[in-house]
């Protein structure tokens, strides 16, 4: 059967940095409060000149050259992100233009923090119904500029960035030792719009808008549906958590992390963690997080690894990967 194969990864993040402490007087908080409630320490934040389409095409050419490919031997481009540079065109087609690729298709989807894995779902089934050989699965992210500077519930926990991986289908086996993506779960459930949304919108307010949060009530949430689509991802493919190598988690909250590996029963020292690095960068953050993990040599070919986010919807889910 055929397989959607990563062949390379690649990220790009703002060259601003911002501490917990550069908070202090803009809002009531403290480096101590903010890490101690979500494990992070520094977030990249966007200059003017920096956007998500820049950002996404740094992190597609560094996925390229990994990938010892080019702009021409891509067929499909897919943008996961929720802060698009224009509301029209697809911030898909201007990467598209910044590679120099004329020819192929691309577009965005949005699925905020979950974004990525359903880019990564949507272009697997382009490769296995044939309509695409290689695809650029991106998620990029400028989160600073949809922040209310003034809430410190929101503002301390996002952060800008950028992620990419190249597909390239491959035949398979059909078993779980083929290399690819092996199953993916996907889930949402818009009755929880109002915990995770942004006030504004072309066809509401005609304004871009600011993210309001109900984080107690995300939190709850989020463990239980993590790991449902977890252990569906991880059942269609008849393995356990123990087989796994790797655990690369959205990295929206150290804690929503711990809890999550403890009831799937994931040992710590198999959990990529990158939130005290990056913060939430949306749907960036399992591609920052696999980018890191691949560059360190944690992350190796023949590894079993298990992505899994959630985000605003809710929108969760799930993805087995042979590396």
């Amino acid at each position: 059967m055929i397989r959607s194969v990563v062949r390379g990864v690649g990220a790009e993040t703002p060259r601003r940095i911002m501490n917990n402490d550069d908070f202090v007087g803009l809002v009531d908080t403290s480096d101590e409060w903010i890490t101690q409630r979500t494990g992070i320490r520094q977030r990249h934040i966007a200059s003017d000149d920096e956007t998500t389409a820049s950002l996404g095409e740094a992190a597609a050419r560094k996925a390229l050259a990994a990938s010892g490919l080019t702009p021409a031997d891509i067929d499909l481009i897919v943008l996961a992100t929720s802060t698009p540079n224009n509301t029209f065109p697809a911030t898909a087609v201007e990467i598209q233009q910044r590679l120099g690729m004329h020819h192929g298709f691309a577009f965005d989807l949005q699925a905020v923090c979950s974004g990525f894995l359903y880019a990564l779902t949507t272009a697997d089934l382009y490769i296995r119904g044939g309509s695409a050989k290689r695809v650029l699965v991106i998620g990029a992210e400028t989160f600073s500029r949809i922040l209310d500077w003034t809430d410190r519930t929101t503002c301390v926990l996002f952060g800008d960035g950028a992620g990419a991986l190249v597909l390239e289908a491959q035949v398979g086996e059909g078993s779980v030792a083929d290399q690819g993506i092996l199953t993916t779960s996907l889930r949402s459930d818009g009755a929880h719009k109002e915990k995770l949304y942004v006030d504004g919108g072309p066809s509401t307010s005609g304004t871009v808008g600011k993210l309001r949060m109900e984080g107690r009530e995300v939190f709850k949430h989020a463990v239980g549906m993590i790991t449902d689509v977890v252990e569906a991802a991880l059942g269609d493919a008849g393995v356990t958590a123990d087989d796994l190598d790797w655990f690369v988690p959205h990295q929206a909250n150290k804690r929503i992390i711990d809890a999550s590996a403890r009831k799937l029963g994931i040992a710590e020292e198999k959990v990529v963690v990158t939130v005290d690095r990056h913060g939430n960068t949306s749907a960036a953050s399992v591609p920052l997080a696999l980018a890191a993990a691949v560059a360190d040599g944690r992350i190796k070919r023949g590894d079993l690894v298990l992505l899994e986010a959630m985000g605003g919807g809710f929108t969760w889910g799930a993805a087995l990967v042979r590396w």
